[in-house]
């Protein structure tokens, strides 16, 4: 059999191309995997108003952490 071989240079470029930064069109749809999961958003925008709040409230954060 033959192999294919790429070189690092060309896989790297290749990774800035549109095509590989498209998902699939025929991808299921799998919370949390292949979409964003229902509860991880809930937390992330629960995240986002406390850290508003507080801000808004005169508390400056010193910085902000993910988790």
């Amino acid at each position: 059999g033959t192999r294919i071989i790429y070189d690092r240079k060309f896989l790297m470029e290749c990774r800035n191309s549109p095509v590989a930064k498209t998902p699939p069109s025929d991808l299921p749809d799998i919370p949390g995997v292949t979409s964003p999961n229902v509860e991880e958003m809930k937390l992330e925008n629960h995240h986002v108003q406390n850290c508003e709040e507080k801000v808004s409230a005169g508390e400056e954060e010193q910085f902000d952490m993910d988790i």
